[in-house]
């Protein structure tokens, strides 16, 4: 899917073809804009590097901070004023922007540092990031895992220079920069230099070389040169004391010749930042060309674990780009943890409430070793910091995003613990899952039965029930016991008159929204509706069936419009987290055929080409898988080693796992188009033999090698009489396994 990949998908406001059908009657309440960058990225990697203009959120693009409607102009074309280093991507206001170590080529004096200029002729790719400033000036961008490469092309010039920032970070927006709390530079022979800078907590290391022979290097502080200086060194920086400070390369370039910039990075001082870039980049190879080759490469694995057989080349590149957003996020940085202990280390996690539904289980089924490594960060991360985190950045402290949800990782740990993988001490795992159980609105639960935000009881619920396969594994039999026991907490937060949850707070939707989550008994949660008919005209209410269609926020939405919308009680379209699972509800209630209908009306409507291709923010790939599994045919239930099956939206596709390919085959398949025809599926075999059941384990899914669905255009009785498994099920009533 490489070829595919466009990484300009979501940098811009939501700009789709006007929905149709079910979809037109889904209301967007939170930003409209993908909030994705197009910069130079490794999968999984430390680093990334991407032009910037401290627009909202990520440092590129043309928007202001925003949190409800279409996003406000701050530039009316793409600018930059330099090249930073770390970005979140597709994530909103999360509150640590990085854009750390600006390098800026310019052609004008030092003043005129901070000047953006058009970008000009953007060329993006996985890996790699290519524009022209306004100034004349090519540049280029490329990363590995722990280093960035950048490759200017200059005009002749009698004095070009290259500057590199060490102030700079966050955005160019209010409340949103970030200060170094400390800092050291030091030049170490021509052409390279050292430095750190203590943000957030952290101590960010870089070791920086130029390739720029004959060119003079100073330090500068407030705009001036210091000639003869060889360090600047501050104790102490507080934001009134602020002070643009960095290194400049100044001589005379001829026309077409080309400088390079390379920095590696470190959490742990500016020797392991020098380590990181020889090893990412040979000093005895051409290295920018280099390393983008061998990070492409990279890319074209990653991105060549699914095919599809796609019916447009616009189909091709919304999946194809879809899944390369699903592989950015987390950050992987090995060894580099802040407390000095080796071993796993990632960050952001942002937030596990946006990805532990889709992209953690994507992660986990086509690279089950990231996943393994990923759990021994977040252990260690609890370990040394109390808490299993909710949503965790490169930074020290109040990295949790509590509102959010609660114990989410015990969903993600279940997962990796159901499929037996290697290398987790659980007993060790054990100890932290339990003992996060009962911090912040855990202890409400314990003590009240119920806790506030009501959605905090189903998380908290849903954990017990995750923790206690996991106390099941490591022989704790009475722990067991007693966190299944707690696990029926669920039924606390609804109310049997409506079958809904019960009036609370929420963070980010309503009640609605957070009604139809996949529960670990679903067949519990339906009678508590009222039944199979009951729970389905609840759905069929919230997905708009025989609605009006519906008038979307626009630029600074009043709060009475907003109230508005939020009285319709209605499905947010994918443009925000908390009812993403709510389709698949109906499998549980014997319409397989509903959840295929509302899937492909998402399928065909909320995703699209170009820059406003997202309908809201990627939240680090989040949004992204989701459409990844739902073309496929597949949703995970997160935390249950289980996988409901659908119609796809592709006629075939082949996933390389770990054990074998998986392809998933079809008859009778029919183009998913907006307002067209929804397939159905009519029947299903697994290698050959008849599959009624509309699930299959994660472990069936390892080892499946063809997954054949025949559609048609009619409902069938397919996935109506056998349900995905709940707790309350009787013995064997599951169906077993294929």
């Amino acid at each position: 899917m490489y070829e595919y990949v466009d990484p300009f998908i979501g940098t811009g406001a939501t700009d789709l073809p006007t929905p149709k059908g079910l979809a037109a009657t889904w209301w967007w309440p939170k930003p409209q804009v993908g909030n994705t960058h197009p910069g130079a990225t490794h999968p999984f990697g430390m680093v990334s590097a991407c032009p910037y203009s401290g627009a909202y959120p990520t440092g590129y693009g043309l928007y202001d901070f925003n949190t409800e409607g279409v996003p406000d102009l701050l530039y009316d074309r793409p600018v930059a004023s330099g090249f930073t280093h770390f970005q979140q991507s597709g994530t909103g206001a999360i509150r640590k922007y990085y854009n750390y170590f600006r390098v800026t080529p310019m052609l004008g004096p030092l003043d005129d540092l901070g000047t953006t200029w058009d970008l000009l002729d953007e060329v993006a790719e996985p890996g790699y990031y290519a524009a022209t400033l306004s100034s004349g000036v090519r540049c280029e961008v490329t990363v590995g895992p722990k280093s960035a490469v950048h490759r200017y092309t200059f005009p002749a010039h009698d004095a070009a220079r290259i500057v590199i920032d060490a102030s700079t970070g966050g955005l160019a927006i209010p409340h949103s920069q970030t200060v170094p709390l400390k800092a050291h530079l030091a030049m170490l022979e021509p052409g390279v230099a050292q430095g750190e800078i203590h943000v957030e907590g952290v101590p960010l290391a870089v070791h920086l070389e130029v390739d720029a022979p004959g060119w003079r290097q100073l330090l500068w502080y407030d705009r001036r040169l210091m000639p003869g200086g060889t360090r600047l060194d501050f104790d102490y920086i507080r934001p009134t004391t602020l002070r643009p400070f960095g290194l400049i390369f100044i001589g005379p370039s001829r026309a077409e010749q080309t400088v390079e910039v390379r920095l590696g990075f470190s959490l742990r001082g500016c020797e392991t930042a020098r380590d990181n870039l020889h090893r990412d980049i040979s000093r005895t190879q051409a290295t920018f060309s280099g390393r983008r080759d061998d990070t492409a490469a990279t890319w074209r694995d990653h991105l060549g674990k699914i095919a599809i057989n796609a019916e447009s080349d616009d189909q091709a590149t919304v999946f194809g780009t879809a899944l390369y957003h699903s592989l950015v996020k987390p950050c992987f940085a090995p060894d580099e943890s802040p407390w000095t202990t080796e071993g796993p280390y990632a960050f952001d996690i942002c937030t596990m409430w946006d990805i532990y539904r889709t992209q953690l289980p994507l992660m986990t089924t086509l690279f089950p070793e990231r996943s393994v490594a990923l759990a021994g960060a977040l252990l260690s991360i609890c370990e040394q910091e109390g808490n299993l985190p909710i949503g965790y950045r490169m930074a020290k402290g109040a990295d949790r995003f509590s509102r959010q949800g609660s114990a989410l990782a015990h969903t993600f740990l279940a997962d990796l613990c159901h499929l037996d993988l290697p290398g987790i001490d659980w007993d060790w795992a054990m100890v932290h899952l339990e003992m996060d159980l009962r911090r912040t609105y855990g202890e409400d639960y314990l003590v009240h039965g119920v806790a506030h935000p009501i959605s905090h009881t189903l998380d908290l619920a849903y954990a017990y029930h995750c923790t206690a396969a996991i106390a099941h594994k490591v022989r704790d039999r009475p722990l067991a016991r007693q966190m299944r026991d707690l696990a029926q907490g669920w039924r606390a937060a609804y109310d049997p008159g409506t079958g809904l949850l019960r009036d609370s707070t929420f963070y980010e939707g309503g009640r609605w929204n957070y009604s139809f989550r996949l529960l670990h008994d679903m067949r519990a949660r339906i009678a508590l509706a009222g039944g199979d008919e009951a729970f389905i005209g609840l759905l069929d209410r919230f997905f708009g069936y025989d609605a009006s269609p519906v008038t979307q926020p626009g630029v600074a939405p009043s709060v009475a419009e907003m109230e508005a919308g939020y009285d319709l009680c209605r499905f947010e379209g994918l443009n925000n987290e908390p009812d993403y699972e709510a389709p698949w509800s109906y499998h549980y209630a014997g319409r397989p055929d509903r959840t295929a209908e509302v899937v492909h009306a998402a399928i065909a409507n909320q995703f699209g080409i170009g820059r406003g291709g997202l309908p809201g923010n990627d939240d680090s790939g989040g949004l992204s898988a989701w459409y990844v599994w739902a073309t496929l045919g597949l949703f995970p239930v997160a935390g249950q080693n289980l996988f409901l099956v659908s119609a796809p939206a592709v006629a075939e596709s082949t996933t390389r796992l770990p054990e074998g390919e998986l392809s998933i085959t079809t008859t009778g398949f029919e183009p998913v188009e907006a307002g067209g025809p929804v397939s159905y599926v009519q029947s299903i075999a697994v290698d050959g033999k008849t599959l009624e059941r509309p699930w299959i384990s994660g472990r069936e899914l390892r080892h499946i090698r063809n997954l054949h669905i025949e559609l048609g255009p009619q409902p069938s009785g397919w996935g109506t009489r056998i349900r995905p498994p709940s707790t309350s099920d009787p013995l064997h009533a599951t169906g077993g396994e294929t």
